[in-house]
């Protein structure tokens, strides 16, 4: 008997918790949210990848950095997660011929 992985569907709410997915798919499910975030209108999203050696927070903050409509982002605060999750600002009113992550220039740190 072979596993085939196949596609699902996941809620899109303004948090999502990375620890769900293989880490070899972080990059492209964060995008991914960011895209379908932004469509559904959410202007401040959490990021959740966990506090680790980092190596899940770069990946998350690497594509926040390169993602045209990131405005800011930061770690949570004391409720929110601390450095073991990252808070995006997202322009909802950002409009662009490409779905795929640009260069912003105005990402950085909230």
């Amino acid at each position: 008997m072979e596993f085939v992985e196949e596609p699902f569907a996941v809620e899109i709410t303004d948090s999502l918790d990375l620890h769900a997915f293989s880490p070899k798919d972080v990059k492209a499910v964060t995008i991914a949210y960011l895209e379908e975030a932004r469509r559904k209108g959410f202007r401040i999203v959490r990021l959740i990848h966990g506090k680790g050696v980092g190596v899940q927070r770069e990946i998350v903050r690497g594509v926040l950095s390169e993602t045209s409509f990131v405005t800011k982002f930061k770690s949570g605060d004391e409720f929110s997660g601390g450095w073991g999750a990252t808070i995006a600002e997202l322009d909802v009113s950002y409009r662009s011929s490409s779905t795929s992550a640009q260069t912003s220039p105005s990402s950085g740190s909230v």
